[in-house]
């Protein structure tokens, strides 16, 4: 009697410890060791497309987007106000947002360039020439006064006089671009719109210099590692690293099982050996080992929305941006 009920007691001790594990990683998944994503409440269903923070205040962010949507939070994240701008009848498209202490820039299609001094509080419109080389894709406060930017063609200016006049520090165009990711050093990739080739450019170089895709499968995306070396996004779920900052030094191309398949579309490290990817139909994954292996996140499954843009401002900040307004906010693990 004893024997049997040691065993019924040992029984009942397991399924106990299986439940508390089971509600430990779904009712709280902070306590996961890589922290969890939570969805905040945006003000506005207008797709945010770029978003950065003050690095005077790190509370103070900036979205934009869609519709003209500029979106701004004063507690780090968590919360978001509409600021309205009085810009007549366009229907202008916020691309790319900067700040450098109290100074930032906006850029937006059709050709826009937005100036502010005095943290956000007022905007002013930039002239632009009618001869600009296609439209604003990116704009990069580098100083007081001084902002670098690039068109949707290649082209990239940079003004030192508060946007009154421009330099041009490349003006040949090299094509429609999908994506462009400047590294802070300077250099730049352009990723062709059909995704058959990309191209590079360097403080210095008079022009772009374009490169054969490595893959039969296009590119989606890519960008710079903390270390400098590039990172790729292929279409089905593909994803590559060079060795070193060289473009002819490919790793070996991976397909990570997590991605099931579905399209990568941005990449973010968290620090050197943690990296997040977001891509279609909620999928993020991760890897804890600088890139070696991956698996998925389970905390956004159920987000319903493609990840267009995710971001590190340090390893305890990060946020992604998803269509129609959605928003997630990074959670450390407690």
């Amino acid at each position: 009697m004893r024997l049997i009920n040691m065993t019924c007691f040992l029984r009942l001790l397991t399924v106990l410890v299986c439940s508390f594990y089971f509600l430990c990683n779904n009712l709280f998944p902070a306590y996961a060791g890589h922290g969890y994503w939570e969805v905040v409440p945006l003000p506005s269903n207008d797709t945010p497309i770029d978003m950065t923070f003050s690095d005077a205040d790190p509370k103070h962010g900036w979205i934009v987007g869609t519709n003209a949507s500029l979106l701004e939070t004063t507690d780090g994240g968590k919360t978001w106000q509409v600021r309205a701008l009085d810009l007549g009848e366009t229907n202008y498209r916020f691309v790319s947002v900067s700040f450098y202490g109290d100074e930032g820039w906006i850029a937006g299609k059709p050709a826009l360039l937005l100036h502010t001094e005095d943290g956000g509080k007022s905007w002013s419109r930039i002239g632009l020439s009618s001869k600009l080389p296609g439209d604003p894709a990116l704009i990069k406060a580098l100083g007081k006064g001084t902002a670098e930017m690039a068109t949707d063609i290649g082209a990239i200016y940079r003004t030192q006089d508060k946007g009154q006049n421009w330099r041009a520090l490349v003006t040949q165009a090299v094509g429609t671009v999908r994506n462009l990711y400047r590294h802070p050093d300077g250099r730049y990739i352009a990723v062709s719109a059909k995704g058959n080739f990309y191209s590079t450019w360097s403080p210095g170089d008079r022009a772009w210099v374009q490169h054969n895709r490595n893959s039969s499968k296009r590119v989606n995306n890519m960008g710079y590692t903390p270390d400098g070396r590039i990172w790729m996004l292929n279409r089905g779920g593909q994803l590559q690293f060079t060795n070193s900052a060289s473009t002819e030094d490919w790793g070996k191309a991976m397909s990570p099982k997590s991605a099931e398949g579905y399209g990568l579309l941005d990449l973010a490290f968290q620090d050197q050996e943690h990296i997040w990817v977001g891509g279609g139909n909620s999928h993020l994954i991760y890897s804890e080992d600088g890139g070696k292996t991956w698996q998925r996140d389970a905390s956004t499954a159920s987000a319903g929305a493609n990840f267009y843009r995710v971001y590190f401002f340090d390893s305890d900040r990060g946020f992604i941006l998803g269509q129609a307004g959605l928003l997630l906010r990074y959670v450390p693990p407690s």
